[in-house]
């Protein structure tokens, strides 16, 4: 079963992160599926693909030793 493991920025999809993530999730197991061959033929469909989305802000994600957040500001 492949298990897709997605860390972002939360502010980057805050102004719709269900949609963000459910239209993220159907292309990422779209790939997997096609470049794999999920079928009933080989036992796995699409259904055993599992995406996890986690959420960091952007204070603290950091880039060396700088905040995401405050490299942001800075363009």
């Amino acid at each position: 079963m492949p298990f897709v493991s997605i860390r972002l920025v939360k502010e980057v999809i805050a102004d719709d992160p269900g949609g963000k993530k459910a239209a993220m999730a159907t292309k990422i197991v779209a790939a997997i599926a096609e470049t794999i061959g999920l079928t009933q033929d080989t036992g796995l469909t699409k259904d055993d693909v599992w995406v996890a989305f986690e959420e960091v802000a952007a204070r603290d994600w950091f880039v060396c030793d700088t905040r995401v957040q405050e490299r942001r500001q800075k363009t």
